[in-house]
């Protein structure tokens, strides 16, 4: 669909900013601001998530944190009791006996200091792209592009990217998103994306960015 504007991704994340502010947070920044920053705690939370909305997610995190935050005292815990502390996201039993794997082997071989290194994180069992880079990014205060289902949604809609997976869609914006935005798109996208640029209808009228858009597979819209 052709555009009125051409596309600004700088003015689009301005604009994204200000429609954003009444919504809930993105649920790992949100989990940082609360002081969980380290990158074993993000990256947790990450794998807590994994299949599991942001409202289900924020509570078990808190809670499984209040139990045990570090590698150490995470390892401490028998399986079961992870399980329990976080039974109510999506196959915790897998996730469970992973986070206590990763404990385990961050507090016998890294000093209970979790690397920040792409390649090492993707190395652990059931971490994948999206968790990795948003630890770089959160955690470690390295330049790393989260792309979720939002993100990877979005940036197609607008026409920005054209990919079809959200992997192919982080290798496309490492091409054309500047670096100064890799994290903060996760952290805007990431609302818009659940409450303006929905996935069956978006809310087109009341979009900052309409003009924009190219409105890539928009069948319906309010």
């Amino acid at each position: 669909m052709p555009t009125s504007q051409p596309f600004d991704i700088a003015e689009a994340l301005s604009r994204i900013a200000v429609a954003v502010e009444g919504f809930p947070r993105a649920a790992l920044f949100e989990l940082y601001d609360e002081g969980f920053r380290t990158p074993f705690e993000q990256l947790v939370a990450c794998m807590i998530s994994i299949r599991t909305r942001d409202e289900m997610m924020l509570p078990l995190a808190r809670r499984f944190f209040a139990r045990a935050r570090t590698p150490a005292a995470v390892a401490e815990l028998p399986v079961e009791e992870i399980d329990r502390l976080i039974n109510q996201s999506s196959f915790h039993e897998q996730k469970a006996a992973r986070i206590s794997s990763i404990a385990k082997r961050i507090a016998s071989d890294f000093e209970g200091a979790l690397p920040c290194g792409f390649d090492f994180l993707v190395s652990l069992p059931g971490v994948g792209p999206k968790c990795a880079n948003l630890v770089l990014g959160i955690a470690c205060g390295q330049p790393a592009i989260g792309v979720d289902i939002h993100v990877h949604r979005v940036t197609n809609r607008w026409g920005y990217v054209h990919a079809s997976s959200p992997e192919a869609t982080m290798e496309a914006l490492k091409l054309v998103l500047p670096p100064r935005f890799w994290v903060d798109i996760n952290r805007l996208l990431v609302p818009f994306g659940k409450h303006i640029c929905l996935g069956p209808r978006p809310c087109c009228s009341t979009c900052p960015v309409l003009e924009m858009c190219e409105r890539r597979g928009v069948v319906v819209s309010s």
